[in-house]
């Protein structure tokens, strides 16, 4: 593994941060010596994009709560995420705004009584778009490779409670998934 390439399970974005202080993202840094930081980009209702209305079960262009973020591994950029967010259970919450969520998003998710039970993933890889805005914020070249990760969380009664679309570094980046079989 190379010295700049992380490491990453989903698992920490699944659950509230223990003690409901911090983000999963600082406290996974953390705990690997590193530094964990984000910058939201943006949060606030848009029209859902047609990936993002497929994910969570809505007609296209129907509004949803968007939350986007850089994250940062010891100042370098090393991920764009998109989070939304159906509108009838985020608007008009902390997910709306650009304030850090106390517990990050999924304890807020919680206290308003929406709870992951099952999570989809699918990992695709491609060029950066023609859009320099993505290369720029990622710090990579035209001709270095993207990973994207398209991950919808389902709540007990397989209701979509959010949809994460992720951009990655490919070179800086190895993908986990460790199952529990039986």
């Amino acid at each position: 593994m190379a010295s700049d390439e992380w490491i990453s399970s989903s698992m920490p974005y699944l659950r509230p941060v223990e003690g409901g202080q911090g983000d999963a993202w600082g406290a996974e840094a953390a705990a690997r010596g590193r530094r964990g930081t984000q910058r939201i980009l943006h949060a606030g209702e848009v029209s859902a994009p047609a990936v993002v209305a497929r994910l969570l079960g809505l007609e296209d262009g129907d509004t949803v709560v968007v939350r986007r973020r850089i994250m940062y591994l010891d100042e370098e950029p090393c991920e764009l995420t998109d989070s939304y967010y159906p509108a009838r259970i985020a608007a008009d919450t902390g997910l709306a705004g650009t304030a850090k969520i106390r517990g990050g998003a999924v304890a807020l998710l919680a206290e308003l009584g929406h709870v992951g039970r099952r999570v989809r993933e699918d990992v695709t890889a491609r060029m950066p778009g023609a859009d320099s805005e993505e290369r720029e914020l990622l710090r990579i070249g035209a001709g270095e490779p993207v990973l994207c990760l398209e991950r919808v969380v389902l709540d007990g009664t397989d209701r979509a409670i959010q949809a994460d679309m992720i951009t990655m570094p490919a070179q800086r980046q190895r993908l986990r998934y460790e199952l529990r079989m039986g």
